[in-house]
């Protein structure tokens, strides 16, 4: 199974971003997806995901409000819109893959990850 994470890049504080993360699972529809982030000299952070149907959302303390996460389930695609972007956002972004319907679990497949950078 593969997780092409894309959409990345370097930003000014305030500004947005949409990442974006294409998967070549099969049902991709039956499963939870989440995005993740890691920065520099931090452990791996749980930043947002959404089950099967998107009707069950969750997002870290530091998401909510700014960061909206999403599904197109024809396309095999999760997004991650990034609002209010700062400094404290820089991180290498990592979409993933739950093993049901809802993300009960850890994650079973990562993906390779996109850098987004916040100068401020």
């Amino acid at each position: 199974v593969q997780l092409q994470a894309s959409g990345g890049g370097l930003v000014q504080a305030g500004d947005s971003l949409r990442l974006s993360c294409v998967t070549s699972r099969r049902k991709f529809s039956d499963y939870a997806m989440g995005w993740f982030r890691q920065a520099p000299a931090k452990e791996r952070e749980f930043v947002a995901a959404i089950s099967w149907n998107s009707v069950s959302i969750e997002y870290a303390d530091f998401a909510k409000g700014r960061f909206t996460i999403t599904r197109d389930n024809a396309k095999n695609t999760v997004y991650l819109q990034m609002n209010s972007l700062s400094s404290e956002d820089t991180a290498v972004y990592y979409c993933a893959a739950y093993g049901h319907v809802a993300p009960v679990d850890p994650p079973i497949y990562w993906g390779q990850g996109t850098q987004v950078t916040v100068s401020s």
